[in-house]
């Protein structure tokens, strides 16, 4: 698509608004996503159940479909007809950014190669500042998502341990202390590490120090919450 084509683009109506959602407090959702979402069509929810809390805290009334892992293969092509045909959809995730270890991918990707105008608002995101506030050099930095549970990890794993930028992983709490135990077989007891759960919310806590540090603090309690996980570059 040339240069022109592109304007052109830009200067279409937006068929697919992506809408970043709280990743704790619900006061962290903007002024415009609520507007977008009261003006689209539809909303594509990653689990109904769980965003039809933000949508009744906000007073929002309309039509949601579910979008996630497991169905988005199949309805790309049936949503990028009714976007074709004018209908407007709003994409939102259980907490984050739509695409950022959540699904969009595949339907953006579709938007794009049939010209469909696609937006996405600026929101949270959990690894943004657990980033900023874990004390490590925010000016290069790479983001891993979840690490693959098998096939691949080691591979990865042995890739990072060389990276000389700050590394961001998210992980479960359920495999929280399996990763740290691998992160430092892999990285070094002593390399520097800060781990972040529950951002935006009540028991919002942040620990630092070195791999092996973290991981005994974390070895005493029980874990519980979003984890993310931001490890000091290779010095």
């Amino acid at each position: 698509m040339d240069a022109e084509q592109q304007l052109q683009r830009t200067n279409q109506s937006v068929r697919l608004y992506l809408v970043p959602t709280p990743v704790g407090n619900l006061k962290d959702f903007t002024y415009r996503s609520v507007e977008v979402l009261q003006q689209a069509d539809v909303i594509l929810c990653e689990d109904t159940r769980t965003s039809s809390r933000l949508l009744q805290h906000y007073g929002i009334q309309k039509p949601v479909s579910p979008y996630h892992q497991h169905n988005e293969h199949k309805i790309v092509d049936h949503l990028v007809t009714q976007m074709l045909s004018g209908k407007v959809f709003a994409l939102i995730t259980d907490a984050g950014t739509p695409g950022i270890s959540d699904p969009a991918f595949l339907l953006v990707r579709a938007c794009v190669q049939q010209q469909i105008h696609v937006e996405c608002l600026p929101g949270a995101t959990a690894f943004v500042p657990a980033l900023v506030v874990s004390g490590l050099p925010t000016n290069r930095f790479v983001f891993e998502g979840f690490l693959p549970p098998k096939k691949g990890r080691h591979t990865l794993l042995s890739k990072l341990a060389l990276e000389e930028r700050t590394i961001i992983l998210y992980e479960s709490p359920m495999r929280l202390q399996k990763t740290l135990l691998e992160l430092i077989t892999y990285f070094g007891a002593e390399r520097p590490c800060s781990v972040s759960r529950e951002i935006s919310k009540m028991f919002e806590t942040h620990v630092r120090g070195t791999l092996q540090q973290v991981h005994d603090c974390f070895q005493q309690q029980v874990v519980k919450g979003e984890i993310v996980i931001v490890i000091g570059g290779i010095s």
